[in-house]
C-alpha cells in the first residue's frame, strides 16, 4: 500500500503537526504499508529526510501553502504524481488557512482526490456544531455566527463526500448521523502519542504547575496565574508556573501582553514553542497539568500526553472535555470556567495531597495506556484495506448505467 497523508508535519508548526508525526511513526511499522507520502505545507526551512523502517519508505513532499487558494489543485496533483493508493487528510476547519476563503477552498480537496480515482479518508478533529465562535476568537457577531454555521454545514457535507470520515468523539458521530444522515462516519479515538513506563514524579523544592497549548482565544492563562498566586498565599507552597506553547494564530501577541501584565509574578516561565524532542521533559518535570479553557473544539491531545506521563490534571467542567474524560477513563479535579477561586481550590487539592495526586496520575496513565497510537494505526489500516478492496471490486456501475446518485456513493464501513 502507498499511503499519502495530507497534514502539517514537523518541523512545520501548523496545527495537528504532532498528531501527524505520531501517527506516521506508528503506521510505518505496519508491514502492509510500503510507502508513506507526507504531503505537507511549505515552510522556510528544509524538511529532514525520514529514515525508512524496514520496507516502508517515507517521502516528504511540501506541496501546499497555508492560505493559498490553490491548495486543492496542488495536493491533487501531488497525489497523482506519487500514485498513492489512498489519502488520509488530518484536518480541522482552518487547516489550509486562517483566511476564511482559503480555509474553505482547501477543504474541497478530499472530494477532488476521490473524483480523480484515489480514495480519501478525512480525519476531522472538530465539527462546527460544537465550536463556540466567540470563545474561539472567531466572531461575537450573531449574524456572522449564523453565516459561519451555514458555511460550516455546507463544508461538512463536502467533507462527508470522502470515502470515509473519521472523528475522535462519539458525540460527533451522533451529530453527523442525525443532522446529515451520514452513513460513512467511523469513530476512531484520539489515542495516546507515547506510553512510556510510568515515570516517577520528579521531586523538587518547587512544584511545577504547567499548561500547554496555543493561547489567547478559549485558552487563556490570566486566571491560572491569579489562581496560583492564591494557592501560594494559602499554603506557602513554592510553585513554579510553566506556560508552554505559543499564541493562537488569531491572537498574535497575546502571551507577550500577559508577560508584561504579570511581570511582577515570581517563578513564571514562558517556554515558547516546544519542539517534539522537548515534550517528554516538559511533562515529566511538571507536578500538575492545568487546562485553563473556557470551551473546547474537540478531543485534547494535551490530555492524552499528560496521561502518558502519569500526570494529575485540573480541568474545566465543560461538555466535550468532560465527556472525553468519562468515556476514556481519565480523572481530574474540575473547576467552573472563569472561576478563579474554584481553579485555585482544584490546584491546591492536587498540590497539597500527594496520595490523591498520585492516584489521579496513575488512573490517567492507565487510560492513556489503553489506547496507544499503535492500536489507532491498526484501526486506520483496517479501514484503508477495506476501502481499497472495495474500490478494486467490480463496481455495480459496470453492470448498470451510472447515474448522478452513484458517482460519489460513500464506501460503508461498519
Amino acid at each position: 500500500m502507498k499511503l499519502a497523508i495530507v497534514s502539517p508535519y514537523p518541523p512545520s508548526k501548523g496545527t495537528l503537526n504532532e498528531y501527524a508525526f505520531h501517527l506516521v511513526q506508528n503506521l510505518k511499522l505496519k508491514s502492509e504499508i510500503d510507502e508513506i507520502i507526507i504531503l505537507t505545507d511549505t515552510i522556510n526551512e528544509t524538511y529532514p529526510e525520514e529514515e525508512p523502517h524496514g520496507n516502508c519508505k517515507i517521502t516528504i513532499d511540501p506541496c501546499w501553502t497555508f492560505n493559498s487558494l490553490f491548495n486543492f489543485l496542488k495536493i491533487r496533483s501531488a497525489v497523482k504524481k506519487h500514485k498513492a493508493d489512498i489519502v488520509l487528510f488530518n484536518i480541522q476547519f482552518l487547516s489550509f488557512g486562517d483566511s476564511k476563503i482559503a480555509g474553505a477552498v482547501g477543504l474541497l480537496t478530499p472530494v477532488f482526490t476521490r473524483i480523480m480515482g484515489t480514495p480519501s479518508v478525512s480525519l476531522l478533529h472538530n465539527i462546527t456544531e460544537t465550536v463556540d465562535y466567540e470563545s474561539a476568537g472567531i466572531t461575537k457577531n450573531p449574524i456572522l455566527k449564523s453565516i459561519y454555521n451555514m458555511i460550516g454545514t455546507i463544508l461538512t457535507k463536502v467533507i462527508l463526500m470522502s470515502n470515509l470520515l473519521t472523528v475522535t468523539m462519539p458525540k460527533y458521530v451522533n451529530i453527523l448521523e442525525k443532522k446529515y444522515g451520514a452513513k460513512n462516519v467511523a469513530l476512531i479515538p484520539h489515542g495516546s502519542f507515547e506510553v512510556p513506563e510510568l515515570p516517577k514524579e520528579v521531586t523538587t523544592k518547587k512544584k511545577q504547575i504547567m499548561t500547554f497549548g496555543k493561547f489567547g482565544t478559549y485558552k487563556k492563562v490570566e486566571e491560572l496565574i491569579e489562581a496560583i498566586e492564591i494557592v501560594r498565599k494559602r499554603t506557602g507552597e513554592e510553585l513554579e508556573i510553566v506556560i508552554a506553547g505559543t499564541d493562537n494564530p488569531n491572537v498574535k501577541g497575546y502571551l507577550k501582553g500577559v508577560q508584561e501584565k504579570y511581570k511582577d509574578v515570581k517563578d513564571m516561565v514562558f517556554t515558547g514553542y516546544v519542539e517534539e524532542e522537548d515534550v517528554p521533559r516538559i511533562f515529566t518535570e511538571s507536578t500538575v497539568v492545568v487546562f485553563p479553557y473556557t470551551s473546547t473544539t474537540g478531543s485534547s491531545g494535551v490530555l492524552h500526553q499528560a496521561g502518558s506521563y502519569g500526570k494529575a490534571v485540573v480541568l474545566p467542567n465543560i461538555g466535550d472535555l468532560k465527556e472525553l474524560i468519562e468515556e476514556e477513563g481519565y480523572r481530574g479535579e474540575y473547576f467552573e470556567p472563569n472561576d478563579v477561586e474554584g481553579l485555585a481550590d482544584a490546584i491546591e487539592l492536587l498540590v497539597t495531597n500527594d496520595e490523591r495526586r498520585k492516584a489521579v496520575g496513575e488512573a490517567n496513565y492507565a487510560a492513556a495506556a489503553s489506547l496507544p497510537m499503535e492500536d489507532i494505526a491498526d484501526w486506520y489500516l483496517l479501514h484503508f484495506e477495506t476501502i481499497i478492496k472495495s474500490k478494486n471490486r467490480p463496481h455495480r456501475s459496470e453492470q448498470m448505467p451510472m447515474n448522478s446518485s452513484t458517482s460519489l456513493e460513500p464506501v460503508l464501513i461498519q
